[in-house]
């Protein structure tokens, strides 16, 4: 499937790349070979997924490979921006339009809608995300905020 079609109707449009570098390379080789290659974080061997999203401001499609959390077919999305003191953009374009989402994980993509969870519900996911990505753990330490953990769930 070519960059700029997606699975979710609510993706259709014009497609920005980063502009890190270093994540338009890997979404690019990931899409490109479905998974099979740039299929982990640089230098941890910890596996990514590919998350597709809509950009608040600028409309345009948006690409931001994240830590691959999965339980029971259901993602989460940790926005710890590596424990900055400010939430990551994705964050904001799926608090702006939650159901603009689509996930790959290796060849599969599906459209999704994320939800922020609070509680004991995001104590359970953060539990998973820590156990996948145990640098989260130390991202919290390193700042004020709460980091925020969305679902990506299946339409």
């Amino acid at each position: 499937m070519a960059q700029n079609q997606s699975v979710n109707p609510k993706l259709n449009g014009e497609y920005e790349p980063s502009p890190e570098q270093w994540v338009r390379d890997q979404v690019e080789t990931y899409e490109r070979t479905d998974g099979a290659e740039a299929n982990t974080l640089a230098d941890t061997g910890m596996p990514v997924v590919i998350f597709t999203h809509r950009g608040a401001k600028s409309g345009k499609i948006r690409k931001t490979p994240l830590m691959r959390v999965e339980h029971d077919g259901v993602y989460a999305m940790v926005a710890s921006k590596g424990g900055a003191p400010d939430h990551p953009q994705w964050y904001h374009n799926l608090v702006a339009d939650p159901e603009a989402l689509e996930v790959q994980d290796g060849p599969e993509r599906f459209a999704a809608r994320a939800r922020e969870i609070e509680g004991e519900e995001r104590q359970e996911w953060w539990d998973r995300a820590v156990a996948a990505y145990p640098p989260y753990a130390e991202y919290q330490e390193k700042t004020d905020r709460l980091i925020p953990v969305l679902l990506a769930e299946r339409i």
